[in-house]
């Protein structure tokens, strides 16, 4: 077994480009895992900035296919040819993989230092390859470490609980531009539409309640705006609704939906707001664009977007150093633990060897022959020979000492059944 990642995000790539590589991203771990029979398992990663792959693959020598087959998967639904798709997505192995998972999960490698967005997202993506029946044991124990990983840089450092997010720096930049009064918004006055009623929704919701924000209006292109605004104490806009009247009458739109195809568009915007005095400020923070962005060439409409953030976002930390450093030690422990729980059936496989023949030895003692007392002596001096090399075996494990190992194992082979006849009266 090895861990392969493939990974693409806002470091490298335009999130234009980010965006085609998610094409049906869904389907992409269930496609995968039935195709090559050297992808055991899957879990797909996406985001608003980052497009990752995690798999399991049954031999190092096949990860070379592993990564044609998911370049092809990736190329059949982006448009994007397979070439390009290999290009774009970079590959790490092994302890890298599980580093930059812990790292991702932690949020050191957001667009926004140390928001807790991604741990959210980070948990939902197990869920989903759980209900595609993507995940293997290996994925399965790398993801819930990554959840603790995040929690324990939380907790040791701080970070996220200054309530650093995409949303969070978003609204910092539309706030440059919303109605003033001594040099200062106020939020409690400004009347905003959202469009959307996912995951990112509800975190943009959040944000805006916790600045003070009353006059929320909900839009979906779904339909599921009613049950989302009635969970949160917010008004929805009807099915239906004319969303560029009510447009028309707000000073602030976050659009977060990802529909498919662009919920304001340019030439209608303009339309509705020609004459318009009053400023518009949109916040699009769908990867697909739920907001043309042309609406930015409008006069009196300003427009904050994901690479926006990505422009302005703080890149640095006091705490981002031992951050990095609670990660580091997250990962290794992890490999450590990984090392061992692949190694170990042999070490198992030779103490099942010997306990197991004791216990057979025993049981085919005709029963004059047999001694409670001194079975348990005998199960008490085997489990005794049998531990230090079992100890020996994980340690060399724990580090990847292949030869100590090997040790550990030869001294556990060399151990025999005990004789178990009683001795001559």
């Amino acid at each position: 077994m090895v861990l392969l990642s493939l990974v693409a995000s806002h470091h490298s790539l335009d999130l234009t480009v980010l965006e085609r590589l998610q094409s049906d991203v869904h389907a992409v771990g269930r496609e995968l895992v039935a195709a090559t029979n050297a992808v055991t398992g899957a879990v797909v990663l996406a985001t608003c900035n980052r497009f990752e792959l995690y798999l399991d693959v049954d031999d190092t020598a096949h990860t070379p296919r592993a990564r044609h087959a998911v370049a092809q998967a990736v190329a059949s639904r982006s448009g994007y040819s397979v070439d390009d798709v290999a290009e774009q997505l970079h590959p790490l192995v092994g302890a890298d993989a599980s580093e930059h998972l812990f790292a991702v999960a932690a949020g050191l490698d957001s667009m926004v230092v140390g928001e807790r967005e991604i741990a959210g997202q980070v948990r939902r993506a197990l869920t989903t390859a759980r209900r595609d029946g993507t995940t293997t044991s290996t994925l399965e124990a790398l993801f819930q470490a990554a959840s603790r990983a995040s929690r324990a840089v939380e907790k040791s450092t701080g970070l996220g609980s200054t309530g650093r997010s995409v949303v969070g720096v978003a609204l910092d930049l539309a706030a440059r531009t919303l109605p003033q009064a001594d040099g200062e918004v106020d939020w409690s006055a400004v009347r905003c539409v959202l469009v959307g009623t996912g995951s990112y929704a509800g975190a943009s919701l959040a944000a805006l309640k916790a600045r003070g924000v009353r006059d929320v209006r909900v839009f979906s292109p779904s339909g599921r705006a009613a049950p989302f605004a009635s969970a949160r104490g917010v008004r929805a806009l009807p099915a239906g609704a004319d969303l560029l009247a009510e447009v028309a009458r707000t000073d602030l739109v976050v659009a977060c939906s990802g529909a498919a195809g662009a919920v304001l568009g340019v030439e209608a915007l303009a339309a509705v707001r020609r004459g318009s005095p009053q400023p518009l400020t949109v916040v699009d923070l769908a990867l697909r664009h739920d907001v043309d962005p042309d609406v930015r060439t409008l006069p009196g409409v300003a427009l904050v977007t994901l690479q926006s953030v990505a422009d302005h976002a703080p890149a640095e930390h006091a705490a981002l150093g031992h951050a990095r450093e609670v990660v580091l030690r997250a990962a290794e422990d992890f490999e450590a633990d990984r090392r061992v729980r692949e190694w170990d059936p042999a070490v198992l496989a030779e103490r099942t060897r010997v306990l197991g023949g004791l216990e057979a030895a025993l049981d085919a003692l005709p029963p004059s022959d047999r001694d409670e007392t001194r079975a348990r002596s005998l199960r008490r001096r085997t489990r005794s020979l049998l531990h230090g090399p079992t100890v020996a075996a994980r340690a060399a494990a724990r580090v990847g000492d292949a030869a100590g190992y090997a040790h550990a194992l030869a001294d556990l082979a060399a151990i025999d059944v005990p004789d178990v006849a009683p001795a001559p009266a």
